[in-house]
This record gives C-alpha cells, structure tokens and sequence, in this order.
C-alpha cells in the first residue's frame, strides 16, 4: 500500500481523533525513516495504556503508511465503534480458533498486499512495575517468519503518564501536557530463523530479539536501563498462587 492509499474511512477517524490529540499533547517523534514506504510490513509495539494506540496511530498516520490493528472480534459487532474499526480495515482476532496461525491469517493477508499490520507483542497491558515490556507472546514473530516482511520495534512513552494503566480510576491527568513519545527502530534481523521449523522454541527466541529491540529503544526514549530480564505476567501469576496456597496451609 502507497503512502497515498490511506481511504476515506481513516481519514475520518483522523479527522475526529487528531485535533484533540493534538491540542492535548505535545509530540516528540523520531525513528519515521524506518517505516517502509512501501510493501507489506509489521510493527511491533509495546503498550502501556489505553491511550496509546492513539498515540501511535498518529504518528504513523503522519508518514503515510496506517496500521492495521488486530483486536478482538466481538469489538467489530454493530456500533459506530464497530463500523469504524471495520471500515479503517482493521483486523478482527477470533481467539476461539483451534489453530494458531488460522487466528492470524487475515493479518497474513493484509500483509501480503502490501500493508502494514500493528501487533502489540504483549498481548495486554504491561503489568511491569516499573512500566518495561512485559515478555512477550509468539504471534508477531509467527507471522513474521511465515510472511518474512520487515519487522519494525516501535517504543512508546507519555500515554501511560495521562492514562496509567490499570488504575482504580481510569481518569485522564492531561495537565500539565503531556509529550507522547513515539521512537521507530531499523528492522528486526530475523533471518536466522527463516529456515527453521517454527517450533514453540523458534517462535520464543525470535520474540525475544522483538521484545529486545522494542525495549532498546525504550530505554532511548526514557534515558534508563531495562531490568536484564522481562516481567513474565504468567510466572508472577503463577508465583502469587503459590504464595498464597503455602500461607492457606499455615
């Protein structure tokens, strides 16, 4: 898809969604030389609030190439939220799928015909204490070593401090503005993996370099250090549960 090719329906949502953005905010954008100006590409991001995927759609809005993001089916049923996801081309996840790759076929297709797919490796919000990329799912990386389309990190920062996650209350704290920070990074080399089974082990490592990268250029964008190794939500979990039935026994 051509940086001209954006269509009516995004554009729209440009129209409603921009001007408060850009009232409200204030925008530090760097890394937009790494979105490829054309073909079939993935993004891969890191998020941290639900204000977020704002604050990156309008970065990549402005260089022309929009994402596609993937979201939960049940989102694109009735409503004008609905209409607007399915107009703008976004991509539905039907997460009852027994197949794994079947649940990401669209985005494979939407690939292939030169577009560009958003994938939040995460898979949620980051539970991370201190705000980090949480160790992330194998989704991006599957499509990736089965399209072998360029993976772009992206890193962002400054929606999670209007909008924390996960707080009791999900109020906006929007003054003093905000700078929403938005970095792109050169393409993950993935090429080790291209010839090689995409086993659950793969598809882990080749995560691991995504994740890797996204958390680089946070690390850039915040002026601090990763912790050396990523929150894991599902050991943490499974670590709580442990905790707790030891002291039920007591």
């Amino acid at each position: 898809m051509s940086r001209r090719r954006i269509g009516f329906w995004y554009r729209l949502a440009a129209v409603i969604a921009k001007p408060p953005l850009v009232v409200l905010f204030k925008r530090d954008w760097r890394g937009m030389e790494h979105i490829p100006a054309d073909g079939g590409f993935i993004t891969a991001v890191n998020h941290n609030s639900y204000l977020d995927p704002l604050s990156y759609a309008h970065y990549q809005y402005n260089t022309g190439r929009v994402p596609r993001f993937l979201a939960k089916a049940a989102l694109f049923r009735g409503s004008f939220v609905g209409s607007i996801l399915r107009g703008t081309g976004q991509i539905p996840v039907y997460r009852e799928s027994t197949n794994a790759l079947d649940a990401f076929r669209a985005a494979v297709d939407a690939i292939e015909r030169g577009e560009c797919v958003a994938f939040y490796p995460e898979g949620t919000l980051t539970r991370d204490p201190e705000m980090w990329p949480m160790a992330g799912k194998t989704g991006a990386a599957r499509v990736a070593l089965l399209t072998r389309a360029p993976v772009i990190p992206v890193a962002q920062w400054g929606a999670n401090l209007a909008m924390p996650p996960y707080a009791k209350e999900n109020k906006l704290s929007l003054f003093p503005r905000k700078t929403l920070r938005v970095l792109a990074g050169a393409p993950v080399d993935l090429s080790a993996y291209y010839d090689r089974e995409p086993t659950p082990e793969v598809l882990k490592e080749a995560t691991e370099v995504i994740m890797a990268a996204i958390t680089a250029l946070l690390e850039e964008l915040r002026g601090e250090r990763a912790p050396a190794q990523p929150y894991d939500h599902r050991k943490a979990r499974a670590e709580q549960r442990r905790k707790a039935a030891g002291e039920g026994k007591k």
